[in-house]
């Protein structure tokens, strides 16, 4: 298979785990005769310093001219620590999602076997938790109408139907795939656009007679999460409580480093670590790459390339079983191995396909 790959490594230790990410599709690519082109862009603050835009058109149009978009992440200091900063490296995300019509994002959360102690949450409960949160991206308060003053600030948590019904499709779709058990996660008791969610999903349900479907308010979630993770198959949930229910549940797995997660919508599909940018470990060799790997993961799976998923999969648990890890993962957060040398064993793993 031939696929364009958009690389946005964008800031922090983005570069030094998307390296690792395109490495993995290189190897890839020569273990099962794919032909993978890369093209780099810039985003986040890299893009600001650059050009002055978080995501300028030039990065859009490499976009939409891909088949898929890896992304690393972004984020800097010297805006963070600036509220009065106009242009931040985090808008160049919003808009990526925007305007590729990105509409759903999806991040798988499992437990890894041997780093259930990781977890802050004791082993009984956290072992052999498997679920997927399915979150709206496009909607809600983070796009809806904004005002702020001295005096007053308000943002919009809007929804239509038609948005509320195409994520709920996403979820039920995958829910069937999977155990058959869809949670939507909502706040209706207060909110009338969780209302509208609830009744949009009540009427969807009919459609999914297979998908045992029930509803959760988000205070009660997020106490589930840490009570019985193991209860949930697929989440599904609007745009601000997914992004507070994700960083929750990314816990689950001991470490953010571990997590993937994939973008989809009406263009070209991005897939990224859930993490942030790290831009204290920059430049240190100390970044965790598997969220980065198992986005590879995701991506070649989008595609039908199973077996190169699954293999990319296999090359992440050897590495973890092995002990070839980053100091995060490591025995009392220590490790004798750095970015670049889990990079160079996962790929050296995929070509001989060793066991």
């Amino acid at each position: 298979m031939k696929l364009k790959i958009a690389v946005l490594p964008g800031d922090g230790i983005g570069p030094e785990i998307s390296r690792v990410g395109v490495n993995v599709m290189k190897a890839v690519a020569e273990r099962f005769g794919h032909d993978f082109e890369f093209e780099y862009g810039l985003a986040g603050a890299a893009a600001i310093r650059t050009v002055g835009d978080p995501f300028p058109e030039e990065t859009l149009r490499l976009c939409k001219d891909s088949d898929a978009v890896l992304f690393s992440a972004v984020g800097d200091p010297a805006y963070d620590n600036n509220p009065d900063a106009k242009v931040r490296p985090e808008q160049g995300l919003l808009a990526m999602r925007k305007q590729l019509g990105l509409f759903a994002n999806i991040r798988p959360i499992q437990t890894f076997p041997g780093l259930e102690d990781k977890s802050p949450l004791k082993e009984e409960i956290v072992k052999g938790a498997d679920f997927v949160c399915v979150r709206e991206l496009t909607g809600g308060m983070y796009f809806g109408e904004k005002f702020e003053s001295d005096d007053k600030a308000y943002d919009t948590n809007m929804y239509t139907r038609p948005e509320i019904e195409r994520i709920l499709r996403v979820a039920f779709q995958l829910a069937s795939r999977r155990r058959r058990h869809l949670t939507v996660v909502d706040k209706a008791n207060v909110l009338a656009s969780s209302r509208l969610w609830r009744k949009v999903a009540q009427e969807m349900e009919k459609e999914w007679p297979d998908v045992t479907t029930d509803y959760m308010f988000v205070d009660n979630a997020s106490m589930k999460l840490i009570q019985d993770p193991r209860f949930f198959d697929v989440i599904v949930t609007e745009n601000t409580f997914g992004d507070i229910l994700t960083d929750e549940a990314s816990v689950i797995s001991g470490s953010m480093g571990l997590l993937p997660s994939s973008s989809i919508g009406e263009s070209t599909p991005v897939f990224e670590p859930i993490h942030g940018s790290w831009p204290q470990a920059a430049g240190l060799d100390i970044a965790n790459p598997l969220a980065q790997v198992l986005s590879v993961a995701m991506l070649l799976e989008h595609f039908g390339l199973a077996e190169e998923g699954k293999a990319v999969r296999d090359a992440v648990d050897a590495s973890i079983r092995q002990k070839v890890v980053t100091p995060d993962l490591g025995k009392g957060g220590k490790s004798d191995y750095g970015t670049e040398a889990v990079g160079r064993w996962l790929t050296a793993w995929i070509c001989s396909a060793a066991v």
